[in-house]
């Protein structure tokens, strides 16, 4: 998904914490659903002591390292310790793309858990000459990296928006490094076709990527009008808006075996969904409800967090989106990783 989103991210205003990390969320296991407090782990995020990861708003406090060769395969971790959440950003992300983070990296650290934001080729600008294929070498690289520089025990994959995509390419690869994967959280996974499919330009600009493609086109760029944000080739344009393409994972017209197809390796980790049930970038005739329900089945029962009045970023929602995921990992967090090499 390409939405506007701001780089920036805010911590709540409040100084009290609450007697329970989680007071107010009603817990269940995989398939089924999370009504979500308004209070609990930001709230301890925010009494936090000034030498946590975050030093003020905007400010974090970590290590920026190099995990690959490429200019732009650098990485920011808060925190220093053996299990980390890599947070995968969607469409023009970069470093601090959801207002979640800040509040989101002071709850990891209580619980012993770093937090890595990540720039791969695919960052800001650079998604349209990209591609999920190039996006699972890099983050594979990045995983190998927090293994052999960093002692890794496991990760946690976190996906916002397009980021969902990115998982699920990622774990179907089968690079060595995915082993280290304990768990995965996809939030806002969204389908671009469907939200593309709104505009009025788009049935045109996909006839146009297929022609280039079918002329071997494929790598060359499409006109200006395709998308103001950045350039895209005409590959990546297809895969994102035309039925079937590489990245039509989440839509609501794809039948439950196509989403098995799509999805239901995702069964061997254990995932959680978290979706914003007034997700801008979701068509209105779309049955939320529904497909946030299909979707977890098709990953062979992955835990799902329905957040109300939540938007995609869940900027305005950003205690419950802490919530979930520190309630998710504390229950069922990972216990160690298999030696890729062994």
């Amino acid at each position: 998904m390409n939405p506007s989103l701001t780089s920036s991210s805010s911590l709540s205003s409040s100084s009290s914490s609450s007697p329970s990390w989680f007071s107010g969320i009603v817990r269940g296991g995989r398939s089924s659903s999370l009504k979500m407090s308004s209070n609990s782990a930001v709230a301890v995020a925010v009494a936090a002591d000034t030498a946590g990861p975050v030093i003020r708003k905007n400010q974090f406090r970590g290590v920026l390292f190099k995990y690959g060769p490429n200019p732009i395969q650098v990485a920011f971790k808060t925190g220093e310790f053996k299990r980390q959440v890599i947070f995968i950003g969607g469409l023009t992300d970069g470093f601090l793309a959801t207002q979640y983070l800040e509040p989101l990296a002071i709850a990891l650290d209580l619980e012993n858990w770093s937090l890595v934001q990540f720039l791969m080729s695919s960052s800001y600008s650079g998604y349209g000459t990209s591609s999920l294929q190039q996006d699972a070498k890099e983050l594979d690289q990045l995983i190998n990296y927090l293994i052999n520089k960093e002692d890794s025990e496991g990760v946690a994959l976190l996906g916002h928006s397009t980021g969902c995509q990115d998982i699920v390419n990622y774990m179907r690869t089968n690079y060595a490094c995915s082993r280290a994967v304990r768990a995965a959280i996809f939030q806002a996974p969204v389908s671009d076709r469907e939200y593309q499919a709104t505009l009025p330009h788009t049935a045109s600009m996909i006839d146009l990527a297929a022609k280039m493609i079918s002329e071997g086109r494929g790598l060359e760029l499409m006109p200006r009008e395709a998308d103001p944000s950045a350039p895209i080739t005409a590959y990546r344009y297809h895969s994102l808006c035309s039925y079937n393409g590489d990245d039509d994972m989440f839509s609501s017209d794809l039948s439950d075996d196509q989403l098995r197809m799509r999805l239901g390796h995702m069964s061997n980790t254990h995932c959680q969904v978290i979706f914003s049930m007034a997700d801008e970038y979701v068509p209105d005739y779309v049955d939320k409800k529904a497909l946030v329900e299909r979707l977890c089945r098709a990953m062979g029962g992955a835990e799902k967090v329905e957040i109300e009045y939540g938007n995609h970023s869940l900027s305005n929602r950003v205690e419950e989106a802490v919530n979930a995921i520190i309630d998710f990992l504390k229950r069922e967090g990972p216990k160690g990783w298999d030696d890729p090499w062994n």
